[in-house]
């Protein structure tokens, strides 16, 4: 064994409860474990990110991971933390969602490889969607009372909330499902253990119930902390929703955004969390960081591992190169080399003006470009005024009133950035 998952678990602050034994379990001999992902959309977000780096540290410690894309559970809406059951989704739908999950898993995941612990893809679709009603009630239902599964938090959070509407009876089964998912893969895999996030405990709990009074076995559970940021607003959300792992639903750019904005006190947390670093190096990197804070080298190197394990090397080094086009570091050359969505990344909410390609071909003078063409300044007067003060850029480089925008200056064929000082931006759009 490489090195005890448990342990590792603790010191990056991942272990929220274990079940009695299961450190001792895991340091016996290679282990299977498996954790649940929703498969309602064809892309995981950095919400998943616990439960993915858990799988990766457990295979990196020499055992086998499991991880099971819930296509029955998908199906019915699991009770814990929700008010909302989940849309039905068709086989055609749940399978393409499994295979673009598998690919964003393959980025911390070994599947290929030949070694033993091997990571696997299951789906509870697969033994489930010919499993009778009745046969399910006969051969697990008889097994867990229903008292067992009323003194679940999931449920009696759901049934005593004043906002929810109450729990259909099919949202209510969602702990038996899950928990002969456990089942299940005890039998016909050898898995001993299941994970996920602390809201999950009483689901893992019913599938060990499963296997000791069906399977005639043990399981073990592991759950990690929900993290939360230090400003009480929820981890893994943006001013435009959820942060995508799928570059085509949060750019590479934005996606490296959201880790380069991180509070001092949550990059500190999330360097351990989210990255491979070592306990030696990250210890370094945060008294690096307390010594000169303003600098941002945790947010700057968490920022960086994250986005280059999802994203890959190219698509870092331009959301790097973009970043800096924001905060003087780069060159003319830079923002012309931009792909036109990462330029509308870094702009987002920038005023813009569009303008007929012809006028700009046949070559636009400054003044014209900064006040009658496009309102940037309120007049004449004062677009003069700010070129003999060396305030206005295009594209980044200075320029005088004697300057004429023309072809040469579109970004990406259709773009022209104006600026006026260092924060005052504006886009001219060739159409």
């Amino acid at each position: 064994m490489s090195k005890n998952f448990i342990e590792e678990l603790k010191w990056r602050g991942m272990l929220h409860q274990d079940m009695p034994g299961t450190e001792e379990h895991l340091l016996e001999e290679m282990r299977s474990a498996y954790i649940g992902f929703d498969p309602t959309a064809d892309s995981l977000h950095i919400g998943n990110l616990v439960p993915i780096m858990l799988l990766a540290h457990f295979q990196r410690s020499g055992h086998k991971p499991y991880a099971l894309v819930g296509g029955a559970t998908g199906m019915i809406g699991d009770p814990s933390g929700k008010s909302n059951e989940r849309n039905l989704l068709d086989e055609k739908t749940l399978r393409h969602n499994q295979e673009s999950v598998k690919s964003q898993l393959s980025h911390f995941l070994d599947f290929d490889s030949n070694e033993k612990n091997a990571a696997v893809l299951v789906n509870n679709y697969d033994w489930m969607k010919d499993f009778t009603f009745l046969d399910f009630i006969r051969d697990v239902g008889k097994h867990i009372t229903v008292n067992y599964m009323m003194a679940k938090d999931s449920v009696k959070n759901r049934i005593t909330s004043d906002d929810s509407e109450g729990m259909s009876f099919t949202e209510f089964t969602y702990q038996m499902v899950q928990g002969y998912d456990f089942l299940h893969l005890y039998r016909e895999n050898g898995c001993t253990l299941q994970m996920g996030g602390s809201d999950q405990w009483g689901n893992i709990t019913t599938g060990t119930e499963l296997i000791r009074r069906i399977g005639g076995g043990k399981g073990y559970a592991i759950t990690c902390p929900l993290i939360t940021k230090s400003d009480g607003s929820k981890f893994g959300k943006s001013e435009g929703g959820n942060v995508w792992l799928d570059a085509n639903r949060t750019s590479p750019y934005k996606f490296y955004q959201y880790w380069l904005n991180t509070s001092d006190e949550d990059a500190e947390k999330y360097i351990k969390i989210f990255t491979f670093l070592n306990q030696k190096d990250i210890q370094t990197l945060i008294e690096t960081h307390k010594e000169a804070p303003h600098v941002r080298v945790l947010q700057k190197r968490l920022a960086e591992e994250v986005t280059l394990i999802v994203h890959g090397r190219e698509n870092l080094d331009n959301a790097i190169k973009a970043s800096n086009i924001l905060f003087g570091k780069s060159t003319a050359d830079d923002l012309k080399n931009l792909d036109q969505s990462t330029f509308l990344d870094i702009f987002e909410g920038v005023p813009q003006v569009d303008i007929n390609r012809s006028e700009i071909e046949n070559g636009m003078d400054m003044i014209e470009a900064l006040a009658a063409n496009t309102n940037f300044l309120s007049s004449n007067g004062e677009a003069r005024r700010a070129l003999k003060e060396n305030s206005i850029s295009v594209n980044k480089e200075k320029v005088r009133e004697d300057y004429i925008i023309n072809s040469e200056n579109l970004i990406s064929n259709t773009f022209v950035l104006l600026q006026r000082g260092k924060k005052k931006y504006f886009i001219i759009r060739a159409i």
